[in-house]
C-alpha cells in the first residue's frame, strides 16, 4: 500500500483516478491545485505524486514539479505526470521527461487514461523507487 498524492483540477479524472487506485489497497490524498498540492506533500510526504500539466495556468504543472524536485523532502519522489497537451498541441513528451531543468518528472502519461495502464505505471514506479 502506498500514500499517492493527485494534484489534477478535473474532477471526472481524478475520480476514476482514485477508485482505480484505491481498488489496489492504496491511500489517494487530493488537491485540486498546485499551491495545495505543494502544501499536502509537504505535509505528508507521498510515495508518488500524480499532477497534470494544465492546472490554473498553462504550465503550473511543470511549475509544481521543478519545486517538488528541487526540495530535499521530494527530490526522490517519483512524479507521473498526467497531459492532454499532445493532442492540443503536438508536443510529445517522450524524450523530455526526467529533463532536470525543463520538465524533472519520471513518467507521463496521456489523458484519457486507461485503468490498467494507470495501475502498470504507478506499480513500476513504486518499485523503483
Amino acid at each position: 500500500m502506498a500514500n499517492i498524492l493527485i494534484i489534477d483540477d478535473d474532477p471526472d479524472i481524478v475520480e476514476a483516478m482514485r477508485v482505480v487506485l484505491e481498488s489496489k489497497n492504496h491511500m489517494v490524498r487530493i488537491t485540486k491545485s498546485g499551491e495545495e498540492g505543494l502544501k499536502e506533500a509537504n505535509l505528508n510526504k507521498p510515495d508518488l505524486i500524480i499532477l497534470d500539466v494544465m492546472m490554473e495556468t498553462m504550465n503550473k504543472g511543470f511549475d509544481v514539479a521543478r519545486e517538488l524536485k528541487k526540495s530535499q523532502k521530494h527530490k526522490d519522489t517519483p512524479i507521473l505526470m498526467l497531459t492532454a497537451i499532445r493532442e492540443s498541441t503536438g508536443l510529445d513528451f517522450k524524450n523530455e521527461a526526467g529533463d532536470e531543468d525543463w520538465l524533472p518528472v519520471d513518467d507521463y502519461m496521456e489523458k484519457p487514461l486507461k485503468p490498467q495502464e494507470l495501475i502498470s505505471k504507478v506499480e513500476s514506479l513504486l518499485k523503483g523507487k
